[in-house]
């Protein structure tokens, strides 16, 4: 039987999960702060027992009797009110999960399922650099470009969880994404990020003007946000952003023919290095 709410409420412990295509990431925290990590890549991404056992065998290593609940981001479409998880980004068995049932029967305890960047975003919101605002929207630029919601200091998830995902918006002869996230280096120049702020990082020609197009791109991405949400800030984090003093300036570039001068003059736009986000996020969804 799963503890009763008011035995979860006097439980400090929690167990915060970023599940990505790439790694695995498990922790446990104790308001706010990380006392024990379990990171690891993950593996036979084909077979979906596999990735569970994974999963499973990463929590049995840091959860105590202590731990109130677990919470867990999905790079994915997720029915959070159910906790399955469909499509999952990059790791080809999860097609449709029923996660919450699953892990719930496994730790009898409650779980909580939400998309990667909402904890992003939560993190960031009430750790990271969005802690004194309200109204925030989170990007990560990485293998995929996404998006997290808060309004009002409340998680905004829409009736899919899929509230905000810009990067599918039609831009140029693709969308978004296309333009502002790994396919851009690896699609249009034939690169990676990685190597191209190495590139950068040493003044070649090349590397700095793929990040200077990146960052008009990248601005593209900030218009539709402000359009769509007019947050007080945006917050960016993912691997790729961790490059930002290369595309900064033509990022912000970018902005000055906004239809809206003051809504860009207003807004805050942040780049976090807190790798933690999306752990702290999964704490607080519960």
């Amino acid at each position: 039987m799963i503890e009763p709410i008011s035995m979860i409420m006097t439980n400090p412990y929690k167990i915060g999960i970023d599940l990505g295509g790439t790694n695995l990431r498990v922790a446990l925290v104790n308001d706010g702060k990380i006392e024990n990590k379990f990171e690891k890549p993950l593996e036979n991404k084909h077979d979906l027992n596999s990735t569970i056992d994974q999963l499973t065998s990463a929590i049995d290593q840091l959860i105590v009797h202590k731990v109130s609940g677990i919470g867990i981001g999905v790079p994915s479409v997720v029915d959070t009110q159910r906790g399955i998880v469909y499509n999952v980004a990059n790791i080809p068995s999860w097609i449709e999960v029923h996660l919450k049932a699953l892990l719930e029967e496994k730790f009898n305890l409650p779980v909580y399922v939400n998309n990667d960047v909402n904890c992003f975003v939560l993190g960031e919101h009430a750790y990271g650099e969005a802690r004194t605002y309200s109204s925030v929207v989170g990007l990560t630029i990485g293998t995929g470009l996404g998006a997290g919601i808060v309004i009002k200091n409340h998680l905004y998830e829409g009736n899919n969880t899929g509230a905000g995902e810009i990067g599918l918006l039609p831009y140029l002869e693709q969308n978004i994404e296309y333009y502002c996230s790994s396919s851009f280096f690896s699609e249009i120049h034939q690169s990676n990020g990685y190597e191209c702020y190495k590139k950068a990082l040493e003044g070649n020609t090349k590397a700095l003007e793929i990040w200077d197009e990146f960052g008009k791109h990248f601005a593209q991405a900030i218009k539709c946000v402000v359009l769509a949400y007019d947050p007080q800030m945006i917050v960016v984090g993912g691997s790729i952003s961790k490059s930002h003093r290369f595309f900064n300036a033509s990022m912000l570039n970018g902005l000055n023919d906004f239809p809206f001068p003051k809504s860009i003059e207003k807004l805050k736009i942040a780049f976090t290095d807190n790798e933690n986000s999306n752990i702290l996020g999964a704490s607080l969804l519960f």
